[in-house]
């Protein structure tokens, strides 16, 4: 019997901009009845925040619940700036929820010791280094993690202008290599880059989409 997965989004881009996740979903776990649930405005207010406040907590909160009202049996969050709200949702649903970076922190973790988090949203990179600090911890390994800014390139981004999101980004990232040993990409909507930026640095680039819904998909099947 399939899965009902509930995608939690809190802007567009996975919906109409980088359709990376669905195309993955369909490929990992063809079987799966996939459900989106969109509030496209919380990212935009974290941002301008600069934090996730306890109104913002709620409204995750009201998209996890919506998701387990609607018979869900398992929720994927595809926004790394709202992990630590996901963790405030998750005690307020019985359904089980997986971030979309999980995976992607543990392998960091477990690979690199000079570990890189390079983020086109300034409100992932502090998230995104803590999950890789978790991960660490769990595996009673020192690592250290230095966090870089490509300021401006979501925005580029969601414009259109893929071309020039691009070049930003490389450009951060080839500044980045010098001083490490692994690089994360802190947002799934730089995952098509991953390839070109690993042959361009010379190193391993990670990045969530495969390696999270991977994951999602053995917790589907162990439901």
């Amino acid at each position: 019997m399939s899965k009902k997965i509930a995608i939690l989004h809190t802007s567009f881009v996975f919906v109409s901009v980088e359709p990376i996740i669905n195309e993955l979903i369909a490929e990992l776990i063809p079987d799966a009845e996939v459900m989106h649930f969109v509030d496209s405005d919380v990212l935009a207010t974290v941002v301008r925040e600069q934090g996730i406040s306890a109104k913002s907590e709620e409204r995750m909160t009201h998209l996890a619940e919506a998701a387990e009202a609607a018979g869900a049996d398992i929720i994927f969050s595809a926004c790394s700036s709202l992990g630590p709200a996901l963790d405030v949702a998750a005690a307020a649903v019985h359904t089980p929820i997986v971030k979309i970076d999980d995976a992607m922190a543990a392998e960091a973790a477990m690979l690199g010791e000079r570990i890189g988090v390079l983020a086109t949203v300034p409100t992932t990179l502090q998230p995104t280094s803590d999950l890789i600090q978790g991960a660490a911890d769990r595996l009673g390994k020192s690592v250290t993690i230095e966090q870089r800014l490509c300021a401006g390139a979501f925005d580029v981004l969601m414009g259109g202008d893929r071309p020039g999101h691009d070049a930003m980004v490389t450009e951060q990232a080839m500044a980045l290599a010098g001083s490490v040993d692994i690089i994360v990409l802190a947002q799934a909507s730089m995952n098509r880059l991953a390839t070109s930026l690993s042959e361009a640095t010379g190193l391993p680039v990670l990045s969530s989409p495969r390696m999270g819904v991977a994951y999602l998909a053995e917790r589907v099947a162990a439901l």
